[in-house]
C-alpha cells in the first residue's frame, strides 16, 4: 500500500495540503477525544461506586458488592470433596441446596487458621461462564457495610512484576476511614476451572 508521502508527491501544492490535512487530526477533533476518553474514565469509575459489605483476611480488609451477596452465616458444617484443591473445602446443605465452599484465606495463599465464632462464610452469586450459582467464602469476620463514592475508588498499583495476573481480580483500591479497602471481583476471584467443575454440585 503507498504511503501517504507516495501519494501526496504526485498532487499539485493545494491539493497535496489537503491530503495532508487529512492525514492529521483537526485540534476539535483532538479535543473531542480527550473529552470522550475522560467521560470513559469517569463512567468506568462511577462503576465501582456503591455498597460493598467489607471483611477480614489476616490484618487486611477486603470488600465485595453487596449486590453479589445473597446471605451471611456462621461456620457451617462442611462435606470435603475429595481431588479437589486445598481451599475448596467442600460443599454444604443451604436449605436443601448444596453449594461448594472457598476458604479465601488459601485462596490467597495466607496462612491457614482455626475457625472461630467470627468466622463467616458469605454467600455470594457467581457468573461462571454462562452459569449463574452459589458459592461460599469463608472469611475471617465481616466487618461492615460501606457506600463508597467514585472519589473513594482508586486503581490497583502496579506492583512492577510485568503481569496483571495477580491483580486482575481487584476492581481497586478505596479509602475510607482512615484505612484501605481492597475491592474484589468476586467473579473473577472464583473463575478457576476447579471451582467451576462443582457447579454441578450447585444444581443438585
Amino acid at each position: 500500500m503507498p504511503s501517504a508521502a507516495t501519494e501526496i508527491s504526485g498532487m499539485d501544492t493545494a491539493d497535496a495540503s489537503k491530503a495532508l490535512s487529512m492525514q492529521q487530526p483537526a485540534s476539535g477533533n483532538i479535543e473531542g477525544h480527550a473529552s470522550h476518553t475522560r467521560r470513559a474514565e469517569l463512567e468506568a469509575l462511577d462503576q465501582r461506586a456503591g455498597k460493598y459489605l467489607t471483611f477480614m483476611l489476616a490484618s487486611e480488609e477486603f470488600a465485595i458488592r453487596v449486590l453479589k451477596v445473597r446471605e451471611i452465616m456462621g461456620i457451617q458444617d462442611i462435606t470435603a470433596v475429595p481431588r479437589t484443591p486445598d481451599y475448596v473445602k467442600g460443599v454444604i446443605n443451604l436449605r436443601g441446596k448444596v453449594i461448594p465452599v472457598v476458604d479465601l484465606r488459601l485462596k490467597f495463599c495466607m496462612p491457614a487458621r482455626d475457625y472461630t465464632k467470627r468466622t463467616c462464610i458469605i454467600v455470594v452469586q457467581v457468573q461462571a461462564g454462562s452459569v449463574s450459582l452459589l458459592t461460599g467464602i469463608v472469611v475471617d469476620e465481616v466487618s461492615e457495610v460501606l457506600n463508597l463514592a467514585a472519589s473513594d475508588v482508586e486503581d490497583t498499583p502496579d506492583f512492577g512484576d510485568g503481569s496483571d495476573a495477580t491483580t486482575s481480580y481487584l476492581l481497586g483500591m478505596a479509602k475510607a476511614k482512615g484505612k484501605v479497602k481492597i475491592l474484589l471481583d468476586i467473579d473473577r476471584v472464583l473463575a478457576g476451572p476447579e471451582i467451576h467443575g462443582l457447579d454441578t454440585f450447585s444444581q443438585m
